[in-house]
């Protein structure tokens, strides 16, 4: 593979997304993976496949992911096709998990980890606005 794969790790509410976004605005060659997630559509955020639990398996099954991982609840999933844009020399970011770092960079080489990092206090509060989860599942994300 001639071009980067770029992870961008951190707490939930970090502004992963944002970043990136930001990233791919001044970079036009920078290409962002779109994940595949088992969370429903309406619930918002990153622009983000979702499916059903039992399509995920089907996929994972199936081969569809360069990385797959579960997290608060949900699957997420890095399509394949990353290794192909990867091949033609461009720069992939993608937000992942800091679980799948191992995996990443024994797949996905050369890999440029981008970390991201904010108070506790900053984090609660941007989870809250955000209004996908409340109470232990709020709690569990600030953990």
């Amino acid at each position: 593979m001639s071009g980067r794969f770029i992870a961008v790790v951190g707490p939930s509410g970090v502004g992963k997304d944002s970043v990136m976004s930001g990233l791919a605005e001044t970079c036009p060659g920078l290409h962002i993976a779109r994940r595949t997630i088992t969370r429903a559509a309406e619930l918002g955020g990153e622009d983000f496949e979702s499916v059903t639990s039992t399509a995920f398996e089907n996929r994972v099954l199936a081969g569809d992911f360069v990385l797959h991982w579960s997290a608060h609840g949900l699957h997420y999933g890095i399509p394949a096709s990353v290794i192909r844009d990867l091949s033609a020399g461009h720069d992939v970011m993608a937000n992942l998990s800091r679980g799948v770092l191992d995996q990443a960079m024994t797949h996905l080489s050369p890999l440029v980890v981008l970390s991201l990092t904010a108070r506790p206090e900053t984090l609660a509060i941007r989870l809250k606005a955000r209004g996908r989860e409340a109470g232990s599942d709020l709690a569990g994300r600030i953990a």
